[in-house]
């Protein structure tokens, strides 16, 4: 398949056509052709945007990007947030080092990122910088195909909910401690980001289609239940959102983007690699506030 691009810029060489490999029937491409270091123009830009919505997660191969490049490349798609908590590239704290004890401690954990404040993101992208040989594979949900195989009854249950996620469900004040940040960015960060909700059914503000929008890094529980209720009711959903068929695992090299759309997503890092092997740059795109609508 191609997406036809317009030419770049006039003072550089046009970009050739997009191709696009579909890694599944379910989600996930590989975009080829494409330099994300050269300046994009709108076309491209706009190409991109429909595969994202099309395949729910993207790959962009051999890329020789620099931290602001990054950076640069996920401004074309909205406002970038800065993390409260993850260390970042000095001089750039749009960009997120993802690194040592931080990556380890967040592989076995499937999460959509951020949904702990009110505008979580639209899309993530993550930059391989460095890899281990083996090891340290992602694996994507698309929580719009799991969404779309329940049975009526079930989406007609969960259409009215709301669940309640806290920034302090993954950065607890034990991991804190452990990294040595100190308890007084922990309380500062805790303050400035108090439990927030959001539907368990969320539409997407641009396909309109919807999803399932809980996660176990930080939803906490579903309101109006009672604790056994919510608790199960959640792990109902999580192990619908991580049946294979729903399912896309990519083997990182050096130098690939993957460009996801956090809305439709959830993600797992396989924690089968040692510290410093394993070397990521994240940026993060705001969203809007989630909203749910019937009917789809």
């Amino acid at each position: 398949m191609t997406i036809a691009a317009s030419a770049a810029r006039p003072k550089n060489p046009p970009q050739p056509a997009l191709r696009v490999a579909p890694l599944s029937s379910t989600l996930g491409a590989r975009l080829d052709g494409i330099d994300l270091s050269r300046p994009l123009d709108d076309a491209i830009i706009a190409a991109i945007r429909r595969a994202l919505l099309r395949y729910e997660v993207l790959f962009f191969d051999d890329q020789i990007l620099m931290p602001a490049q990054l950076r640069d490349f996920a401004a074309h798609f909205g406002e970038l947030h800065v993390h409260p908590i993850r260390p970042h590239v000095m001089g750039v704290p749009e960009v997120a080092m993802l690194q040592d004890q931080w990556a380890i401690d967040d592989s076995g954990n499937w999460r959509a990122d951020v949904t702990f404040i009110d505008t979580p993101p639209m899309a993530c992208m993550v930059y391989a910088q460095d890899t281990p040989l083996a090891g340290g594979d992602t694996i994507w949900a698309s929580t719009r195909a799991a969404y779309a195989s329940l049975s009526q009854p079930v989406r007609d249950f969960l259409a009215p909910l709301i669940a309640s996620h806290d920034f302090a469900r993954s950065y607890s004040e034990e991991r804190f401690a452990r990294m040595d940040l100190g308890l007084e960015r922990f309380a500062w960060a805790r303050r400035d980001h108090p439990p927030t909700t959001h539907p368990v059914v969320r539409t997407h503000p641009e396909t309109g289609l919807n999803s399932l929008f809980v996660n176990p890094a930080f939803t906490t529980r579903i309101l109006g239940l009672s604790h056994s209720e919510s608790r199960k009711l959640l792990e109902l959903i999580f192990e619908q959102i991580q049946q294979p068929q729903f399912l896309v695992r990519r083997q990182w090299r050096r130098g690939t983007v993957a460009f996801w759309d956090n809305r439709v997503t959830q993600h797992y890092t396989v924690g089968d690699y040692a510290a410093n092997e394993r070397v990521m740059l994240r940026v993060t795109v705001l969203g809007d506030k989630p909203f749910h609508r019937p009917g789809r």
